[in-house]
């Protein structure tokens, strides 16, 4: 693709609405003076956060340095300039979404979602109140409904559709329809009764702009829900009473910002980080005084009172909305910085920064509709273009060629290394999710049963996508960035003849019984066993085998006070942690260079110090006991973070088969594992590794993404347990099993590799590169998987642990009969 004929053809299309060409900056200055950071990135997730500018940041410092601010709870001069710079705060937000002071007070809190969660915990609700929400809400929304459920209150929510163009007109449409779901309620004594709902307060909230698809919702709702109620709810009894709106701006606020001269919304929640990047942990309610009436407050701090007294029932509230409502000292430095992200948003203005940013959105969506294998079948399937308006954001998925899907993670992984920042999954919006995927409450329950959780990997299950692939747009995106994205999705997802071989490498090939004996004669080189989950191992010349694998490989794990096992793909420290078992002595040694002694840990289970407790990972269950404080807080300083050792006991862990009768994602579920991935062993090659170099050593991106040097990488790299050597680079792809001097194995195929081998431990600091996993990705991708090594399992016949060892020099025979 041509980038200048490309681009030349969007401008003439989209010219007059892209590129600022009437603000003081045009896109491209702005991106050369206000984001130099972003040249070797495609940042694309502005729905999750936008970026901060340079100048903007320049401007806060500026003022933290030469502006003393004290706390605003107090007189004093210091204290007068951060009331001063709070109360101009506020003003400048109500400006933001033309709301008047008299009308409507600007709560200052956390976020967005602590806005929703006061609106939820102040709601004057009823057993005769209804809370509705339209399906597509983001999660911290749909968390009220715990608020109205606990007070006796019904919850339902209704799909929402439109038939007219969105606007901003005075009229409400006439034909905007509602579709009710099922009726929520946890007090059945509470159902509703004919004339008990005159003085009952409803709640109806929906987003400005859904996060998951970039639909963009007519704020004429606000006028329909509070005049017509009856009329679109078809005269249901959950439509009587008194209802009050609340917009969920946080998403649609950075391009077009609710108008609330015109549509009368009750409650506006956003956060500023949505806005301008910075500051994060800051939000505020945009409240109508007349509803901030009726919410009802019981826990009272310090600044929301006038008056207290200590051992007597008694104190005076403020009479201020905020004050009444903003709990402590407010985050009085972070709503300072403000002003500094409204100059370039003012300077821009919103209405060409929709303009701008919903043209590049445009181009993408029209890019992608057209993408086609060499098969005529389409690629990708978006969401939300039924829609009559979309914001800045593209949400979709994408098909192989034989109709199968590519796993949203397989994208995440391969844009990552292509240096393109983009979100994936459901984006905390399950209403949404389940409505364009087409997942029934049947569809989703399946997947909680079969593992499925928030940002886990499990993309693909019962041959649907459990989420989506999401690109989202900013005020400083550029034509650049889209064209990029689009280049990307083409050169690796869209199947024809000039890349078929790259998308379809051959050179994968899964085990096959049956496939003759390679001439070559194959060795063991090394052995390493991995005491500790993801610490760094020792090799030796030879070690006992038994029904898990290597004696004591991964029969550890770091667990963190959360409860998430610790890996070195989120503490890449943990390489550092070396380790040495003493057979002889019974004894493993750890050493860190965080910590000035080496720790020493008997292999007796007689130094364990708490009962056998049960635990689930990787859809197996183990039975695991932990050590004294004294070994925990040794682990604690070598990561530097809180964590708990814990030691897998070993008798009774075991494959959890999941209700549908689904494994999981682990491979091995046949035998017993101790704390791995997948399975048992890993095999490398060295003639793969040798293969691997040569290739990184020729690619000029590889050098260009890591500052002009050739990427080299050792065996160790990759983890082993097992290197062999000996005939052509990658012929263990086709071993179905293979015979160690004597002992045998069988090949549970290639070993799909994650970013944790691009860790890069040998500079005496962590770093992280974008290989080899990127070359990798090139020739070794097959089915959303990115191979190198080879899986196996021991094959012990024995009903018991034998005295078997494996030694480095013995022969390794492929694909022989087991005697």
């Amino acid at each position: 693709m041509n980038t200048e004929s490309e681009k030349e053809q969007f401008l003439k299309e989209f010219g007059s609405d892209y590129g600022y060409a009437n603000a003081p900056k045009n896109i491209d200055e702005i991106r050369a003076t206000e984001f130099k950071r972003l040249n070797d990135t495609v940042y694309l997730d502005h729905a999750g956060a936008t970026l901060y500018s340079e100048s903007q940041m320049e401007a806060v410092f500026k003022d933290l340095n030469s502006t003393v601010y004290g706390n605003p709870h107090s007189q004093s001069s210091c204290s007068l300039a951060s009331e001063d710079i709070v109360g101009k705060a506020r003003q400048q937000v109500l400006s933001f979404f033309n709301a008047s002071p008299r009308e409507y007070s600007c709560i200052f809190t956390s976020g967005a979602t602590a806005a929703l969660k006061l609106v939820g915990e102040t709601f004057p609700w009823s057993s005769n109140s209804s809370f509705m929400y339209s399906m597509e809400n983001h999660n911290s929304v749909l968390g009220i409904r715990e608020y109205a459920l606990s007070k006796g209150a019904a919850a339902f929510a209704v799909d929402i559709e439109e038939g007219t163009h969105v606007g901003e007109s005075e009229s409400p449409k006439s034909n905007l329809k509602l579709t009710q779901h099922h009726i929520q309620r946890r007090n059945e004594g509470g159902v509703l009764k004919e004339g008990m709902t005159g003085n009952a307060y409803n709640l109806f909230a929906f987003p400005s702009e859904c996060n998951f698809s970039g639909r963009k919702f007519d704020p004429n709702l606000i006028k329909i829900i509070k005049e017509e109620s009856e009329r679109v709810l078809e005269s249901s009894q959950y439509c009587r009473g008194c209802w009050l709106v609340l917009i969920d701006a946080a998403k649609g606020c950075a391009t077009n910002p609710p108008n609330l001269s015109k549509f009368k919304a009750d409650f506006v929640v956003f956060s500023f980080y949505k806005l301008f990047g910075y500051p994060t942990g800051l939000g505020a309610l945009i409240v109508r005084n007349d509803a901030a009436k009726l919410m009802k407050k019981t826990y009272f701090s310090g600044g929301t009172v006038a008056a207290a007294i200590a051992d007597v029932d008694f104190f005076k509230r403020r009479e201020g909305v905020e004050e009444f409502f903003e709990d402590g000292t407010i985050s009085f430095l972070s709503i300072a910085a403000i002003q500094h992200g409204f100059k370039i948003i003012n300077m821009l203005t919103t209405s060409s920064i929709f303009r701008h940013t919903t043209s590049i959105a445009a181009y993408v969506r029209n890019k992608l509709l057209a993408l086609k294998h060499e098969n005529g079948e389409f690629v990708c399937t978006l969401y939300g273009l039924l829609s009559s308006e979309m914001g800045p954001t593209v949400s979709f998925n994408m098909k192989r060629p034989d109709g199968t899907w590519y796993g949203y993670r397989e994208v995440e992984k391969l844009a990552t290394l292509a240096g393109i920042q983009l979100r994936t999954g459901c984006f905390c919006n399950p209403g949404a999710c389940a409505k364009y995927l087409g997942l029934s409450h049947l569809d989703l329950l399946s997947n909680i049963e079969a593992g499925h959780v928030c940002w886990d990997d499990r993309d693909i299950l019962h041959g649907k996508p459990t989420g989506a692939v999401r690109v989202s747009f900013g005020y400083m995106s550029t034509f650049e960035d889209a064209m990029k994205f689009v280049n990307f999705v083409e050169n690796n997802f869209v199947i024809s003849s000039s890349n078929r071989c790259a998308l379809q490498p051959r050179s994968i090939s899964l085990p096959v019984e049956g496939i003759a004996k390679a001439a070559a004669r194959h060795f063991l080189t090394s052995i390493t066993v991995y005491p500790i989950k993801s610490c760094a191992g020792f090799s030796v010349d030879q070690w006992p085998l038994t029904s898990t694998g290597l004696l004591h490989d991964r029969e550890w794990i770091l667990k963190s006070t959360t409860g998430e096992i610790l890996t070195q793909k989120k503490v890449p420290e943990m390489c550092y942690i070396s380790t040495l078992i003493d057979l002889n002595l019974g004894k493993l040694f750890v050493e860190s260079p965080r910590c000035k002694e080496k720790l020493q840990i008997e292999l007796k289970s007689s130094s364990l110090v708490t009962e056998r407790d049960e635990m689930d990972i990787q859809n197996h269950r183990y039975e695991v006991r932990s050590y004294n404080n004294e070994v925990d807080i040794w682990f604690s300083r070598a990561i530097d973070r809180p964590c708990t050792l814990l030691r897998n006991s070993g008798s009774q862990s075991h494959s959890c088969i999941n209700k549908n009768g689904s494994p999981g994602i682990c491979r091995d579920v046949g035998a017993r594992l101790n704390f791995v991935n997948e399975a048992q062993f890993l095999l490398i090659s060295e003639e793969s590794i040798a293969d691997l170099n040569s290739r990184l050593k020729s690619n000029l991106d590889g050098r260009r993404r890591n500052g002009g040097q050739a990427v080299q990488v050792g065996v160790m790299r990759f983890r082993p347990n097992l290197v062999a050597s000996g005939g052509e680079p990658y012929a263990e792809d086709g071993w179905s099993n293979l015979n160690i001097g004597g002992k045998y194995f069988m090949s549970l195929g290639g070993c799909n590799r994650c970013q944790m081998i691009n860790i890069n431990p040998e500079a005496g600091e962590v770093q992280r590169f974008t290989e080899p996993l990127a070359t990798l990705a090139g020739y070794r991708r097959a089915k959303g998987k990115i191979m190198f090594g080879i899986l196996l399992r021991y094959e012990n016949n024995t009903k018991t642990e034998s005295d078997t060892w494996i030694c480095v020099g013995e022969e390794i025979v492929p694909n022989g009969d087991r005697h």
